[in-house]
């Protein structure tokens, strides 16, 4: 931190200051850290024009996308939105974009990367936007996973599914082992293939997605699941409830759904009489059985473009989103609400600001390359295996 401070000092960063800066990463745990570094300040009143400005310079050369989960002041600036999937076919089919600016976290930037041309490079503004969920699967306790389940003598029987919001080693694994990815929008369909392929379903990292498919979708019992915990001496689970399993749930969750209860849920029943309950299947089993309507951020966003004037809604997704949504159809008399009383931003997701954002436009636009995301061959080459057998789903 010195170092960065006082430029006069013959000093090289450490790894872990260059952590501690955002300027580089974990990859075994991306989680947010203080990130101060060379950034405009906050409250700089130019920040707007600065963004502006440097992304005019850039042109053509640079292409950013923003999820929809990023701030407003961050979403202003993005060439287009949506989901992490979206965005990272968006920037693929942007092949003269020569930067990849993915105003998301580590792992949509990974798969942006997979899906793009080697001569494009993914930027990721700070380095420490990562993913609870996709931090909660690492590839080494997923090899010991497997080896459980070949102990128990189902290996040959399971395909794994792996949830797009996962790391790319992930992805590599589920390639290399003959199973697909998904999207909360496809998971039934990911679902259906791979029971064609096998017996046995290993769905990574989102227990809850997972469960929610099987159950509500596809008519399967609670019964029918167990959840492997990584953290447990064989997942926790016993040879015979492996054997009788057909969904093997990894003990994943997403940090901002997983936080919605059934208390939520009624509490908001009760508070605004005739509302409408919307959920994304990553919440909590309760939860989704408990809900009118459930759905992926972009059924979510159309559902509401659908709705009535006068019409009530509860959102059960990420707040910034939620009131993003609020604010567009408030014009239309439609009423939209946080599904929680308790406010929760995905706090990673927030890491992408707008002095992050600036100062890598502004450096690209320097002709410097900063927090580049790049997976290497191997990973990428089984990764894409995987998604391009989502692709193919009918």
């Amino acid at each position: 931190m010195t170092t960065a401070q006082t430029p006069e000092l013959d000093v090289q960063p450490t790894p872990l200051a260059l952590l501690l800066l955002g300027r580089e990463a974990d990859p075994k745990s991306e989680r947010g850290v203080e990130c101060p570094g060379d950034l405009p300040s906050p409250s700089d009143p130019d920040l707007v024009a600065r963004a502006r400005a440097a992304k005019e310079k850039l042109g053509d050369k640079v292409f950013v996308l923003g999820h929809h989960y990023q701030r407003d002041e961050v979403i202003q600036f993005a060439d287009v939105t949506g989901d992490s999937f979206k965005l990272a076919r968006d920037a693929a089919a942007r092949p003269e974009a020569e930067y990849i600016v993915f105003c998301g976290v580590h792992f949509m930037a990974e798969s942006a990367d997979i899906l793009t041309s080697d001569d494009q490079k993914v930027v990721l503004p700070d380095l420490a936007a990562g993913c609870s969920m996709a931090d909660m699967a690492t590839a080494e306790q997923v090899a010991e996973c497997w080896d459980v389940l070949t102990e128990a003598g189902v290996a040959e029987q399971v395909v794994p599914v792996s949830y797009m919001n996962s790391s790319a080693d992930i992805k590599a694994f589920t390639g290399k082992h003959g199973g697909t990815i998904c999207t909360s929008s496809n998971a039934k369909r990911a679902l259906d293939w791979a029971f064609e392929q096998g017996e046995k379903v290993l769905f990574l990292p989102d227990q809850h997605l997972g469960r929610n498919t099987a159950v509500r979708d596809m008519g399967m019992s609670l019964d029918d699941c167990v959840v492997y915990n990584p953290h447990k001496p064989n997942g926790g689970l016993t040879a015979e409830e492996l054997r009788a399993a057909k969904m093997i749930l990894w003990r994943g969750h997403c940090s901002v759904h997983g936080r919605f209860s059934l208390d939520s849920v009624n509490d908001v029943r009760e508070r605004i009489p005739g509302v409408n309950v919307l959920v994304h299947p990553e919440c909590k089993h309760e939860v989704v059985a408990a809900a009118d309507y459930v759905g992926s951020t972009e059924y979510i966003i159309k559902a509401l473009e659908a709705a009535p004037a006068g019409s009530k809604w509860a959102i059960g997704t990420e707040l910034n989103l939620v009131r993003r949504l609020a604010n567009r159809f408030a014009p239309e008399g439609k009423e939209i609400v946080f599904l929680d009383k308790t406010v929760c931003f995905c706090s990673t997701m927030n890491r992408i600001d707008l002095p992050h954002l600036v100062w890598a436009l502004e450096s690209l636009a320097e002709g410097n390359l900063v927090n580049r995301i790049e997976v290497d061959r191997e990973t990428e080459a089984f990764a894409k295996l995987a998604l391009e057998r989502m692709l193919a789903l009918p």
